[in-house]
């Protein structure tokens, strides 16, 4: 899976003020990552709010995205939930031919145990016409997989090739990458620590910040698969305060924040999100201002 190698960005549903789906700012938002050096886009992640976007809204996102990119850059789709059968259900019944791979969520909400999670996947990969890249964060769900889990997955499914590893764990993603089969992708999706992972052995990130300064970030990825760790630490220094403040008042608040700044879109969420404060916003502008 040489193409989920790199950088993705979790694309962001951009919203008019009125609160519809801004098709044109997410076209926008598509051509700055084909044109600023990103490897893939993620469509319908956590970051797309597609919790709260309705059927037919998710297919006006993917087709959105699907004509924007004009088949430029591969393209990766969030189905994942806390009900398995209807995530198999939705694997078997949507469209998803013209997407490279499938991410999904570990389940939320439940708090499966570790042999819950193992079955969770193994039904999804039995019915999957795509390779499935697994998405592990805590943060949201309230569990954890944990290494040994992955690894049993990781060896047991062809299927599976990939996790995107979210818990923010240095330790636990090292373990991920030792224990799982050579060609098995560990992809960060903690920004802050995408770089150290890379260096570690994994294989890139799918990131959120890297959507708004994506030349800078996917450079640095690449420097990092490189082995040219000076370069890429120069890198990561500069935008580490991105990070911060773009995740300080929840995702996706912070990173519309930033494309609003950049003229992309406009800064609206769906609640029960809310924008952020008159005063991070002021500190996010500058950033961008600045950089």
């Amino acid at each position: 899976m040489k193409e989920l190698i790199g950088t993705g960005v979790a694309l962001i549903t951009p919203f008019t003020k009125d609160g519809a789906v801004d098709t044109a700012g997410l076209t926008r938002i598509v051509h700055f990552q084909i044109e600023n050096g990103v490897n893939y886009l993620v469509v319908l992640g956590t970051t797309a709010e597609s919790a709260v976007l309705s059927k037919d809204e998710k297919q006006l996102v993917i087709d959105t995205v699907v004509a924007a990119n004009g088949g430029t850059l591969p393209l990766v789709l969030g189905i994942g939930g806390n009900n398995t059968q209807a995530v198999m259900d939705e694997f078997t019944s949507r469209d998803i031919a013209v997407f490279t791979a499938i991410l999904s969520v570990s389940p939320m909400y439940n708090k499966p145990t570790q042999e819950g999670i193992y079955r969770h996947f193994a039904a999804i990969a039995s019915v999957s016409s795509k390779p499935i890249i697994m998405y592990n964060v805590p943060g949201r769900t309230a569990s954890n997989m944990e290494p040994e889990t992955v690894a049993r997955l990781a060896h047991d499914f062809d299927k599976i090739v990939a996790i995107k590893e979210a818990k923010g764990d240095i330790v636990q993603a090292m373990e991920m990458i030792s224990q799982t089969p050579k060609d098995f992708l560990v992809i960060s999706g903690d920004d802050m620590i995408a770089l150290p992972m890379t260096l570690a052995g994994g294989s890139g990130v799918i990131s959120v910040i890297a959507e708004g300064f994506p030349k800078a970030f996917s450079m640095m990825i690449q420097y990092a698969l490189a082995r040219k760790v000076d370069q890429a630490y120069d890198i990561h220094y500069k935008i580490a305060p991105a990070i911060d403040y773009i995740f300080a008042q929840g995702n996706p608040a912070g990173i519309k924040a930033v494309f609003a700044a950049l003229g992309l879109c406009e800064a609206t969420l769906r609640l029960p999100l809310v924008e952020v404060s008159d005063d991070l916003n002021a500190k996010i502008k500058l950033f961008v201002n600045d950089f």
